[in-house]
């Protein structure tokens, strides 16, 4: 076994609460190989570009062994790395040099579902009913006269039935691809093997962890199985018409006995260890997963699905501020990320457009304006940085990369375009490899071609196209973060009085002033310096889709 590298990270025990996190994908970060598939070896070498940008940590999603049924949410393996994108020595390494630049590393734990190429659902299958083995995961015989039926009708997120018949009659949970059987976290040996895998990871020096699918651990298993009836497959959907606790397998409220466990586990580290649910969850249930005893913080996606509008953003940072403020964690904030439309493109959707149709479209009907969305994601970026609590930032937006939405379907690879019988094209468009040269193979993503093909648009938005040239998306964002460490104090803002309909206008510490017009038109810019803008002022005014910092 790989010894584990010095733990060169930061000492302070609250640098997550401002942080600027840099989600990292890892096979469509970089390709150090020539394989066409990115690896950590290439994250290592990129390192230096998220230094220069200013952020305070990278997230890096699964790199664990799997067969990638779901892009690497399919986990064989727990505790060692896809021979694929590089080993422990890689990624002691990339841990080792990311310290020394001064990032912290937050790592992907998936502990839902395994992939079914581990070792115990292997062990599972071999076994048979009423082993042992099948304990591990969910096991039920069908419904029916001889079985035939699903357990009961509850339906998987990537579509059709949440349940998948093995040849010997029984039938296994998955709540996402049938490669994904679910654990069976009323089992005291799933949540050792857990607690092991957090020390094992924790012992190699990473400083926290985002924990995929963090609500749907705990489930009720009694028999017989509940029906879920009517109510929506999605789970904040769902939860809004049960009380709490109420869902057989959503936010039931053992999930935190869990959460509490590992707590114990991540502070016994010096600093404590972070982490970071993804809870598709009411956002007052959704605190409960941000509590000190718990992970500390929570996923906040309600200003990733917040239309365009400066009311309902408005009211979704008072509430999620209070959200946070009342668990006594602090808020998180994210635009873009693996799972959705790349925000460059989807803040120009029409309010209402149904995504998934324009997708099927090749992003045509109806068509985006990539010089506008750019305009707008700039000054939805700005406002966001300039909010308290810590921003997420997703590979490629610093680029200000638009959604590929005209990817052809034979070179999909998300399990949702089959799962749903071709129906639902997934989410390929906002995981094609970043664009570092203007030229060259895969534009400077690696030796040869790309998992994934780019668009020629890609040159344009390169990283070497971008770097050092005055205006540039990638500029904007190097000057923001290295404003935003400089004035970002405080957990707090204060709105100020008699703003225009269509502006958010509020002041943070010291003074420090954010002003984002989202009207239709151009509107007066307040007394203060302007420290930046995500566009040029017009004659002095603050155009629209443009946000400001100001200082007094």
């Amino acid at each position: 076994m790989t010894a584990p590298h010095p733990d060169l990270s930061s000492r302070d025990p609250n640098w997550w609460r401002q942080a600027v996190v840099y989600q990292v994908y890892p096979r469509s970060f970089a390709d150090a190989d020539g394989d066409g598939l990115g690896d950590l070896a290439g994250v290592t070498e990129r390192l230096n570009h998220l230094a220069a940008l200013g952020v305070d940590a990278l997230w890096l999603s699964p790199f664990y062994p799997s067969e990638l049924a779901d892009g690497g949410y399919d986990v064989a393996d727990y505790r060692d790395v896809d021979p694929r994108l590089g080993s422990l020595d890689d990624f002691g390494a990339m841990v080792a040099e990311a310290h020394r630049l001064g990032l912290k590393v937050i790592v992907d734990l998936v502990p839902n579902h395994t992939s079914h190429q581990h070792a115990w659902f292997r062990e599972a299958l071999a076994a048979g009913p009423g082993s042992a083995a099948r304990e591990r995961y969910v096991f039920r015989d069908g419904r029916g006269t001889h079985g035939e039926l699903p357990p009961s009708d509850w339906q998987s997120v990537f579509g059709g039935s949440a349940w998948r018949r093995v040849p010997d009659g029984q039938w296994y949970l998955h709540l996402f691809a049938p490669e994904q059987p679910d654990l069976n976290w009323a089992h005291e040996e799933v949540r050792a093997d857990f607690r092991t895998t957090l020390r094992f990871w924790s012992d190699r020096g990473v400083d926290g962890f985002r924990v995929d699918v963090a609500h749907a651990l705990a489930k009720d298993l009694s028999e017989p199985l509940r029906d879920l009836g009517d109510l929506p497959g999605v789970a904040e959907e769902a939860l809004e018409h049960l009380p709490p606790g109420g869902h057989p397998f959503y936010d039931r409220d053992e999930v935190h006995e869990i959460y509490r466990d590992w707590r114990r586990i991540l502070d016994s580290y010096r600093p404590p260890r972070t982490a970071v649910a993804e809870a598709w969850v009411p956002g007052a249930r959704r605190a409960l997963y941000a509590r000190p005893d718990e992970l500390g913080q929570a996923f906040n996606f309600e200003y990733l699905e917040a239309g365009w509008d400066a009311a309902e953003l408005r009211q979704v940072i008072v509430d999620s501020l209070a959200t946070a403020r009342a668990a006594g964690a602090s808020a998180t904030w994210v635009l873009s990320n693996h799972d959705v439309v790349r925000h460059t493109s989807r803040l120009m959707l029409p309010p209402g457009t149904d995504e998934n149709a324009w997708l099927l479209s090749g992003g045509h009907a109806p068509a985006v304006d990539e010089a506008a969305g750019l305009r707008r994601a700039r000054a939805a970026t700005l406002l966001m940085l300039a909010l308290p609590g810590s921003s997420y930032v997703y590979q490629g937006e610093e680029l200000g990369l638009p959604e590929v939405a005209d990817l052809p379907v034979e070179v999909l690879q998300d399990p949702i375009w089959e799962q749903t019988g071709r129906v639902r094209k997934g989410r390929d468009g906002c995981r094609v490899p970043l664009p570092w040269t203007s030229t060259g193979p895969s534009y400077g993503f690696g030796a040869a071609g790309a998992w994934l093909p780019q668009p020629e648009s890609f040159a344009g938005y390169a990283v070497e196209a971008q770097d050092g040239v005055a205006g540039s998306t990638l500029e904007f964002y190097r000057t923001a973060l290295r404003l935003r460490r400089k004035l970002l104090e405080g957990e707090s803002l204060t709105w100020a009085d008699g703003a225009s309909d269509g502006v958010l206008d509020f002041t943070r510490h010291d003074g420090w002033r954010c002003v984002a017009n989202l009207s239709g038109t151009a509107v007066e810019l307040p007394a203060g310096e302007v420290l930046l803008t995500s566009r040029p002022l017009e004659d002095g005014r603050l155009g629209t889709d443009t946000t400001v910092w100001l200082a007094p």
